[in-house]
């Protein structure tokens, strides 16, 4: 299978990649990286591997000539390109909606015009909104809250419409909250970390009541991966990591892998229109392709904390831009 990857030089997608030049993910015979390289994407996050074992395009999801140029060569598309922060978001929603939704039509258009076999779109489970309790279903009505998620819940519709409509080969993912190496640190887990190794606060929105669910960035790439290859084209599925934890909870437990203690929290005002609680059921995907995940939050949290001591030179030049 030759495959696109477009957000390629990003959190989740070079951790994609990484896992398919390093054989964990079988069946790619040829990998195109397509990245406009915004902040939160780089070539330093595809630094360690082979420069032969992927080909780079410096490029834009919305350009359609250079999609279809592409798309010419290749079977399939994992789009993993987006805007995906809230509080950017909130501050100016323009990026969100033309990288998440027109990036997505143009995608999709390109798809049709070359005959590709399936196109694979990454989406967030805050498209759902805020449970109280319980689980969302991929059943669950769509009811973002944010410009962010409302952005990728409008790519999810696109999606689903030129499968109905046009009968692409589309699968749509969901997935909770990921972490591991090459997170932007911007986001809670590496802001926590890299705030405690700099000996600063770590804030947290409110009173730290939010829940979300945590998945390993491996475990989510694994999970795309049986999707890609076996997933029911026109369908959705969620993923899982099985671990929600409340703001709190997620910092006292990075507080006590680093030997620190709450009074490094600093608690701030919150977000407008915050989201309560993320829950994902992920029945489907468990009962239909066999995906559980694999690593535990306990191990992964460590893992992760020791790979932001051990990567200082790559973390800190993108925090000091802030």
């Amino acid at each position: 299978m030759r495959l696109l990857v477009t957000g390629g030089a990003g959190f989740i997608g070079s951790n994609y990649v990484r896992n398919i030049v390093n054989g964990s993910l079988k069946g790619v015979s040829e990998v195109i990286i397509l990245d406009k390289l915004t902040y939160a994407g780089s070539l330093n996050n595809l630094e360690d591997l082979p420069k032969d074992s992927y080909r780079f395009v410096h490029g834009d999801i919305c350009d359609s000539d250079t999609v279809n140029t592409l798309l010419k060569v290749c079977d399939a598309v994992v789009n993993f390109a987006a805007e995906s922060h809230v509080d950017r978001s909130i501050k100016s929603a323009r990026e969100f909606i033309n990288t998440n939704i027109v990036g997505t039509h143009t995608l999709l258009e390109a798809c049709k015009n070359q005959d590709v076999e399936r196109y694979l779109q990454v989406s967030t489970d805050e498209v759902y909104g805020s449970i109280v309790q319980g689980s969302w279903t991929e059943e669950s009505p769509l009811l973002p809250n944010s410009p962010y998620s409302a952005s990728k819940a409008s790519g999810d519709l696109i999606v689903r419409s030129f499968n109905k409509t046009f009968g692409l080969p589309t699968l749509i993912t969901r997935c909770t909250n990921n972490y591991g190496p090459f997170q932007y640190p911007e986001k809670v887990i590496p802001l926590f970390v890299t705030n405690l190794i700099d000996s600063l606060k770590i804030p947290i929105y409110g009173k730290g009541n939010n829940i979300r669910d945590w998945l390993h960035v491996d475990d989510h790439c694994r999970a795309i991966h049986l999707v890609l290859k076996r997933g029911v084209v026109g369908e959705t599925y969620n993923i899982g990591g099985g671990r929600g934890l409340s703001n709190n909870e997620l910092a006292i437990m990075i507080l006590d892998q680093l030997g620190k203690d709450s009074k490094e929290i600093e608690f701030v005002a919150d977000r407008q229109g915050h989201d309560l609680r993320y829950s994902l059921g992920f029945d489907k995907i468990q009962n239909d392709l066999g995906y559980f995940p694999l690593i535990s939050f306990e191990e992964g949290i460590k893992q992760t904390i020791a790979w932001y001591k051990a990567h200082e030179s790559w973390w800190r030049p993108l925090k000091n831009k802030k």
